[in-house]
């Protein structure tokens, strides 16, 4: 949400008050010109497929791609590094930067302790067919497709399936238990106009995943509803989906539930988005 609510956000507020034409960024992303729209171009993937971001610019505004500035992403992650050693920045051999900025520890779970005081998350860990492993310490320690830390509850491979919020509920299974066949989305941003109501591309369900063939069928109200070609592993209410045309960003949304695998998953959603804004407006101020 950082980059949909802040830097192409509230940046471009600030941008306007101080009159500024364009607002610039160090993401692995592309502009490119729009054939069927000269005043809006297009936002297509980063050179360097490793490090592209474009799957997490999916929710700026249409309006605003024309005020964008993206001059990396025409170049691999190792040449602005050779750049920046070249003319003497002491970030030339920086490491890569891998958490969220601001949970410095790396622990999302105690982050999120940490700001809810007293707040019980704990719960029972059950497998796929309702069999009680164990229990856990909160709910916030876990997500989907995780495997460190779970042991052979199974006497195999185990991973977490499905994470209940409403009975703070962790659901365990093997990888098998991991695919999911469809998935509906909310909050929809597209990027593109010329969208039929059903189309065919390829979506990405996690920051730098693979690439999924599915068939979109858009709803009303800002809803669509994904169903992969094939199975598709690590999909979980919270995360964005963002639909591409080749390298294109068609646009996306947030997952709100899931289909298919071991049951469906609507528990943990996206649907309350207002308090969730209203939250992060008040930790960034």
């Amino acid at each position: 949400m950082c980059n949909h609510r802040l830097k192409f956000g509230r940046l471009f507020d600030y941008a306007d008050a101080v009159g500024a034409t364009h607002v610039a960024t160090g993401h692995y992303a592309r502009l490119e010109a729009d054939p069927t729209d000269s005043a809006v171009p297009q936002l297509l993937r980063g050179v360097d497929t490793t490090k592209d971001q474009s799957y997490a610019l999916f929710g700026i505004p249409r309006e605003r791609l024309g005020r964008m500035l993206l001059p990396v992403g025409d170049r691999t992650k190792r040449e602005i590094r050779e750049i920046a050693a070249s003319i003497g920045l002491n970030v030339a051999a920086k490491r890569d930067s891998q958490e969220i900025c601001f949970v410095v520890s790396g622990e999302h779970d105690r982050f999120v302790r940490e700001r809810t005081p007293g707040t019980d998350r704990s719960g029972e860990i059950v497998s796929v067919d309702g069999r009680v492993l164990g229990r856990h310490e909160g709910i916030e320690g876990f997500t989907i497709g995780q495997r460190r830390g779970l042991g052979g509850a199974l006497g195999e491979p185990t991973y977490v399936v499905r994470i209940d919020a409403a009975t703070r509920r962790v659901v365990v299974g093997p990888r098998a238990s991991l695919g999911r066949t469809s998935l509906v989305a909310r909050d929809a941003n597209w990027l593109a106009t010329d969208l039929p109501r059903e189309f065919d591309c390829r979506v990405m369900v996690r920051y730098n995943s693979h690439l999924h063939a599915a068939r979109v069928r858009r709803g009303d109200s800002g809803s669509f509803e994904v169903t992969f070609v094939e199975p598709c592993e690590g999909v979980a209410p919270g995360q964005g989906v963002v639909c591409y045309d080749g390298d294109r960003v068609l646009g996306g949304g947030w997952i709100a539930e899931t289909n298919g695998g071991a049951e469906p998953d609507a528990a943990v959603s996206v649907s309350d988005r207002s308090s969730l804004d209203e939250r992060a407006d008040r930790s960034h101020a």
